[in-house]
């Protein structure tokens, strides 16, 4: 399980769609030089993008806060598990890759991104379009 600093940022979307680019390109650079797979560059960096357009979709249609880390959640643990079972053959069933990734990715977004969310709501508005 890991835990990852920088699933803080799954809420930017919220108060700044554009930060949905940002994330994805952040995404795939950071596979990219961390020497991952193929299959994990494409398909971790495709989960981040689906799942900041989600949250982005999310803030766009007034759904509730607590609901903007989920699609970071969710979508991660299914991809994410998929490919470290899958791709990266760690030797577990899938539902366990699943649920570790899912546990990790809930306590970083909802932990950290949760309270980046009310830190950045608390700044004036024009430093930002929420």
């Amino acid at each position: 399980m890991q835990l990852r600093v920088s699933e803080a940022l799954c809420v930017l979307p919220f108060y700044m769609p554009e930060a949905t680019a940002g994330l994805f390109i952040g995404c795939l650079m950071g596979n990219l030089l961390a020497g991952c797979i193929p299959i994990d560059i494409a398909f971790g960096s495709l989960a981040t993008l689906v799942a900041a357009l989600v949250t982005a979709y999310i803030a766009k249609k007034g759904g509730s806060k607590w609901l903007l880390p989920l699609p970071s959640v969710v979508i991660n643990a299914l991809v994410v598990g998929a490919v470290l079972c899958y791709g990266y053959g760690v030797g577990v069933p899938y539902y366990l890759c699943a649920t570790y990734v899912f546990i990790g990715q809930a306590l970083s977004c909802y932990g950290l991104g949760m309270p980046l969310f009310f830190a950045l709501k608390k700044l004036p508005a024009n430093l930002y379009k929420g």
